[in-house]
């Protein structure tokens, strides 16, 4: 066999691999194994939503962040050890990634209720996440499951996968790409932003040098709480109308420049490049960005699952067993 139809057969295995992998991912995955896994974790969940309805956007972006950074596999919830350096201190979730008690929660009373370790933390965070969603009055949409967890984790591939609240069109859309999304599931998953808060330090430098694409009355009720110097942690709202309830006010909110993040506002330009057609789209259509959010969030929860044999499933999610 030459080396061209080598490379040839081992990028059909490779396929094969991924698509088996995919494959496996199914919503009833526990219906046998633990009939009330999902149940558990539903009133889990929308019991700390209630308590403090911030924890919505806080688990659905720890699932983000954990798809993004090498699949989702977990891997965001594992503590640094001797051998990794792990993704909770990277960067993009140095105190700001949050959310890791409740998990803790689910996980020890679904290891209650199966009466055994079968449910795997990756799998937690991603009916998690859309539980949030759902609590917050978003669409209940399909959850893959059967994923495993990973072995590792590294706060390098965090540094580098996660986008950036810095970041332009551009970089953002290349971001997307990179993980198999497309232009349409970089502004549906954007517009997970109607729910949450960020920090005085994410948007300082949009709020102080970006003011011809700031809406001038949002732009100083946020200065009295973002100063230009402290205050670093100070939160505000990523949707200024509604940042506790799951709708398409992100949207309209682009449009009328009030984008909290430098990366928020740079979907919607004004001058039809770009995004700006779908941000118009899903601002006057709340139903189909429901239905399209739902499609995505399938499609990123699918990013490099750990199935079969591979990995393994956590009896605590911080660290492997």
């Amino acid at each position: 066999m030459d080396r061209m139809s080598s490379l040839f057969a081992c990028l059909v295995v490779i396929l094969c691999l991924v698509s088996s992998a995919k494959a496996q991912l199914k919503p009833y995955y526990y219906e046998n194994i633990c009939p009330k896994a999902l149940s558990t974790i539903q009133k889990i969940v929308y019991e700390a939503v209630s308590q403090e309805p911030r924890m919505g956007a806080s688990l659905l972006r720890l699932h983000f962040h954990d798809c993004f950074v090498n699949g989702c596999d977990a891997s965001v919830l594992l503590d640094d050890t001797p051998t990794f350096t792990g993704e909770k201190n990277a960067a993009p979730n140095q105190n700001s990634l949050r959310g890791f008690e409740v998990v803790d929660r689910i996980k020890d009373a679904l290891n209650s209720e199966c009466k055994d370790n079968v449910v795997s933390c990756a799998d937690i965070l991603a009916v998690a996440a859309r539980d949030s969603v759902v609590a917050l009055g978003g669409p209940k949409y399909k959850v893959l499951l059967g994923r495993r967890d990973s072995l590792t984790a590294s706060q390098a591939a965090a540094n580098n996968s996660i986008p950036a609240p810095t970041f332009n069109f551009t970089r953002l859309l290349s971001n997307f790409k990179s993980h198999g999304l497309s232009l349409r599931d970089l502004v549906v998953l954007s517009g997970g932003h109607t729910l949450g808060f960020s920090r005085c330090t994410n948007f300082r430098s949009r709020l102080y040098n970006e003011t011809s694409t700031l809406e001038t009355s949002l732009a100083a009720s946020l200065k009295s709480n973002c100063p230009i110097n402290g205050g670093d942690n100070n939160l505000s709202p990523l949707d200024p109308a509604s940042p506790l309830s799951f709708d398409s006010d992100y949207f309209e909110g682009l449009i009328q420049k009030k984008g909290l993040l430098h990366s928020d506002q740079e979907l919607f330009k004004g001058d039809g490049s770009g995004a700006d057609g779908l941000v118009k789209y899903y601002s006057s259509n709340p139903v189909a960005f429901w239905h399209d959010f739902g499609s995505s969030m399938e499609k990123m929860g699918k990013l490099g699952p750990l199935t079969g044999t591979q990995g393994e499933i956590r009896i605590n999610c911080r660290k492997i067993n």
